[in-house]
């Protein structure tokens, strides 16, 4: 009988990454479809997670990344390990996580002359068959939730109305650019904590799912609804006048919170300097897509400054101060994206099928099982 596969995890040496690509639920869940696995002592800790657990479920306990992941068939990361660590991986060991192979050319080569199996999890088909492997939509869900608490906190207003012996305190005016998963999150969320919340998209068909989270939609009378039911491009006069009546409206709230973004590509931006300039002292602005470049242009990527009385926050990385919760949602995706190709104890890939084919990099220039 062949020796059964090694998964190895090492622990994250991003800059304030928290989160861990395998919990102890998982682990008892590789295990069980015939893995053998590795996790660096202490990686799972500041996400709640103790090695004691890991220990508990299954898992051999190394010392060291090295130990993790130098004999690993598999490596499972949330970030990208750095390019040192990807030199001392084996030949053909599969990489899962979310490693922007492109984002830095020496950890592209690193992968490329290694001859690493790389499936950074961003590139993943968005089809229904993929939900439960979607790491983007996992993570920008706790984003989305963080990203309204880091708002409330940085805002000198309650956001719920409150009547008290001092006088009525009206509700927090809430606006949240951008309806995909992380904005319908946040619409929820400042729901919750009683602001007024409206909800912004430039696809109109988001108006339901913003008003079943009991937000309203901000209509800006400008459509951009294209063929095939895809946005299309603004004109400029069109994109002139939204740009004026956001403007306008911007005058009025008190917290904006803006998730735009395209996979790929910088952050479109939508708030500008002169909007902000046109907001209450006072007001709070916070950037999901601070880490593209950011929807305001005055964000700076991972600083909170002020201008005019206006906050205005530039978070990187909010899903990893969640770490808890993010990191078994993310685990859960790596799971179910590893359960591809692993099977009985052994990896086999079906270039067939297109989440393995579409997700892996570098690209396979033909189809066929291996």
């Amino acid at each position: 009988m062949a020796t059964a596969i090694t998964i190895g995890v090492a622990r994250e040496t991003a800059t304030g990454e928290r989160r861990v690509p395998l919990t102890p639920e998982t682990a008892k869940k590789l295990i069980a479809l015939g893995a053998r696995l590795q996790l660096q002592r202490g990686a799972g800790i500041s996400a709640g997670f103790s090695d004691e657990a890991y220990a508990q479920a299954g898992v051999e306990l190394v010392d060291d990344a090295a130990a993790a992941l130098s004999s690993a068939d598999v490596v499972l990361c949330v970030q990208s390990p750095p390019v040192a660590m990807l030199e001392g991986l084996r030949e053909h060991t599969v990489l899962v996580g979310q490693i922007a192979p492109q984002a830095d050319p020496a950890r592209a080569e690193a992968i490329v002359s290694r001859g690493l199996v790389a499936f950074p999890l961003e590139r993943l088909p968005r089809t229904t068959r993929a939900q439960a492997m979607d790491v983007l939509s996992s993570q920008a869900g706790m984003a989305g939730y963080k990203a309204v608490l880091l708002a409330a906190q940085l805002a000198p207003r309650f956001f719920p109305m409150l009547t008290t012996a001092a006088g009525t305190i009206r509700p927090s005016r809430v606006l949240i650019i951008g309806a995909g998963v992380a904005g319908l999150q946040a619409v929820a969320t400042a729901k919750r904590l009683g602001a007024q919340v409206d909800g912004f998209d430039v696809r109109p068909e988001t108006r339901e799912q913003i008003e079943s989270l009991g937000g309203k939609f901000l209509d800006l009378g400008v459509s951009a609804v294209g063929e095939g039911g895809y946005a299309r491009q603004l004109t400029d006069d069109e994109r002139a006048e939204q740009q004026r009546r956001l403007g306008e409206y911007l005058r009025q709230v008190d917290v904006v919170v803006t998730t735009a973004a395209v996979p790929g590509r910088p952050a479109p931006k939508i708030v500008t300097e002169a909007m902000v300039a046109g907001m209450k002292p006072g007001s709070v602005i916070v950037d999901l897509a601070a880490e593209t470049g950011g929807n305001c242009e005055l964000t700076q990527p991972g600083d909170t400054i002020e201008t005019g009385g206006v906050t205005i926050a530039g978070p990187l990385n909010l899903a990893s101060s969640g770490a808890t919760h993010a990191s078994e949602m993310f685990a859960r995706n790596v799971f179910n994206f590893v359960s591809l190709f692993l099977q009985e104890g052994a990896i086999a890939f079906d270039w067939d099928d297109e989440l393995l084919a579409k997700t892996v990099w570098p690209e396979r220039s033909s189809s066929g099982s291996s």
